[in-house]
């Protein structure tokens, strides 16, 4: 431990901490660009700098970067420290390509608010922009290097985070951009489309490409019928776009919000993660009971699907061929219910809310279709949900509490943690041990909960030993898939989601600022609203949802068999690696 002032106040802190972490531990709070805990510690953009007085020197550093001392003194707000953060802001703005009413990232830009809180003259290094075309080629993410402002935090994520390595550094000097090897398109490059560089990100630079228009047409589309079904971790997240707490469940409040938009069903997509079980522990005691491949990974995550086609396809054999829960649902709207209120599945336009920009590629895959229309029409962010909300002039905060729509309300809490790390696995478990064991008491497996990137459990169940592991982040699923390779791990059934803690982290979820992200555990606060939900609800075991059996009963028969193999599940492909 070591004991220094700061603005005159001391205090005590590990020696291996920085100014910025020991400021933090007496409410002080040093603004940043570049800097993302865990993520991106560079001490690029200089925004945090402190003046440091020792040995009787005194001099400018990077709070990010800098180490504490024994005996130093520090202060955050001098003359020196508020002109240098001014001009470094300043230098910013005079390449920042400054569209500020109409970029996305309006009133929650980081470099916004400095700007605001440093008064600075947007104009006073005005030079001529360099200009560059803006990458809107995938489905999924847009890529606008007018804004970027080389915090480095996006090629951070994408390298040392996930893995993937998409994204870099290109050129030098004052041509220096982020972009793909050879300039290439995201589209055209081994991106997985995990969002991660969109929340990541300070500024408006990275986007996802929006649906919204495609929806509102929709509903003012007399020949179509709009519905809408919002996936497990919407109901954690959406409440931060309105100022809520973290971890605020909103589940109510968001089917008001969603049916007021002037849709003709608003339901509940935890209902398929329930359907997504049935088939994927059917699968999964199917494959062990036949000494078919293993371990089975799990399938309901696209950024981790399309992660093997890219990088392990030797892996493909081993993905659940079951689909996700939004294209179970889309696959169910457009043909029990379809068929039930005699609607012409052309004319029928689903939509999903989900955390995720991957799943905008996923509902435009051939490979997920079992007709010639797509199961699921738009997938739209929680971020697009909540400009949809905002732009129909709705109170969110003052909303009542309203309930899904008939007959896809109720669903289990197996369900409903699916938004989670580990949730997939534990449902899984919960519906297992049922099967395994003819009927158990057993309902929450707390060894696969957590926000870590990599657990192991082992159960045994009906005489079964059963290996399982849970992943989040493309960085710790590489790990394990190398472990796997090597004969170092062996296992039955393995989660992996492609965001780090699992959906409710993903890349379609809220951004948060570094004032934020630096000091609060979002993963594990939205997490903890899904487990709450999973305890108050009737029925916590996916096989005992009676909207499951009334589906097996009036059209699948039963899990794994010929209508349910047809329109629930899948199949991949090998995609270049570069």
């Amino acid at each position: 431990m070591v004991t220094l002032k700061i603005n005159g106040i001391s205090v005590t802190v590990p020696e291996d901490y920085t100014i910025l972490q020991a400021a933090k531990e007496i409410n002080i709070e040093i603004p940043s660009l570049c800097y993302l805990k865990d993520i991106n510690c560079i001490g690029s953009c200089r925004v945090c700098v402190v003046e440091v007085v020792e040995r009787g020197r005194s001099r400018l550093v990077a709070s990010c970067v800098y180490p504490v001392a024994e005996g130093m003194e520090v202060y955050t707000n001098t003359a020196a420290v508020r002109t240098s953060r001014r001009t470094t802001i300043e230098l910013i703005l005079s390449t920042h390509h400054k569209k500020c009413l109409s970029c996305v990232r309006g009133n929650n830009c980081e470099l916004q608010k400095l700007a605001f809180d440093y008064g600075v003259d947007e104009d006073r290094f005005a030079q001529e922009e360099i200009k560059y075309e803006i990458d809107d080629k995938s489905p999924y993410i847009i890529r606008d290097n007018n804004k970027c402002i080389l915090c480095r935090r996006c090629t951070a994520v994408c390298n040392k985070i996930q893995t993937v390595g998409a994204i870099g550094e290109i050129a030098r000097g004052y041509k220096v951009h982020i972009d793909c090897a050879f300039e290439k398109s995201l589209n055209d490059a081994a991106c997985v489309g995990c969002g991660q560089c969109i929340v990541a990100c300070p500024v408006g630079a990275l986007n996802e490409k929006s649906n919204i228009d495609e929806v509102w047409d929709a509903i003012a589309d007399p020949k179509k019928t709009v519905v809408v079904c919002t996936a497990p971790s919407i109901r954690a997240t959406l409440g931060e776009c309105f100022d809520m707490p973290v971890g605020t469940n909103v589940e109510g409040k968001m089917v008001a919000a969603i049916r007021r938009l002037g849709v003709d069903g608003v339901f509940n997509m935890d209902v398929t993660a329930d359907l997504t079980i049935m088939e994927e522990a059917t699968e999964l005691l199917e494959r062990i009971q036949h000494k078919d491949v293993l371990p089975m990974f799990t399938s309901c995550c696209p950024g981790w699907i399309k992660f093997v086609e890219h990088f392990y396809p030797e892996f493909i054999p081993n993905l659940s061929t079951c689909k996700s829960p939004q294209q179970m649902f889309g696959a169910v709207l457009k043909t029990y219910y379809a068929q039930k209120l005699g609607i012409d599945p052309n004319d029928l336009f689903v939509v999903s809310v989900i955390p995720c920009t991957a799943k905008k590629f996923e509902c435009t895959r051939d490979e997920q279709n079992a007709f010639d229309f797509n199961d699921v029409d738009v997938s739209l962010t929680t971020r697009e949900l909540s400009k949809m909300i905002k732009g129909a002039g709705l109170k969110f905060t003052d909303l009542r509490d309203e309930a899904f729509d008939d007959p896809f309300e109720t669903a289990t809490g197996a369900g409903a943690i699916f938004g989670a790390t580990g949730g997939v696995m534990e449902a899984a478990l919960r519906t297992a041990a049922d099967v395994l064991d003819g009927s158990s008491t057993k309902l929450e497996f707390k060894e696969v909960r957590g926000t870590e990137g990599i657990k192991e459990a082992s159960y045994t169940l009906g005489g079964q030993k059963l290996k399982v592991a849970v992943v989040s982040g493309l960085g710790n699923a590489r790990q394990l898939l190398e472990a796997i390779k090597n004969g170092e791990k062996e296992y039955h059934f393995v989660e992996v989601m492609a965001c780090p803690g699992g959906c409710v982290n993903g890349g379609g979820q809220p951004v948060q600022g570094d004032s934020v992200r630096n000091y609060v555990d979002l993963k594990a606060l939205r997490a903890k609203a899904l487990y709450n939900a999973d305890k108050k609800l009737k029925y916590r075991k996916s096989h005992l949802n009676p909207v499951i059996k009334m589906l097996y009963d009036e059209y699948f028969d039963a899990p794994g068999k010929h209508r349910a193999h047809r329109l629930l599940h899948t199949h991949y492909v090998e995609r270049s690696k570069h």
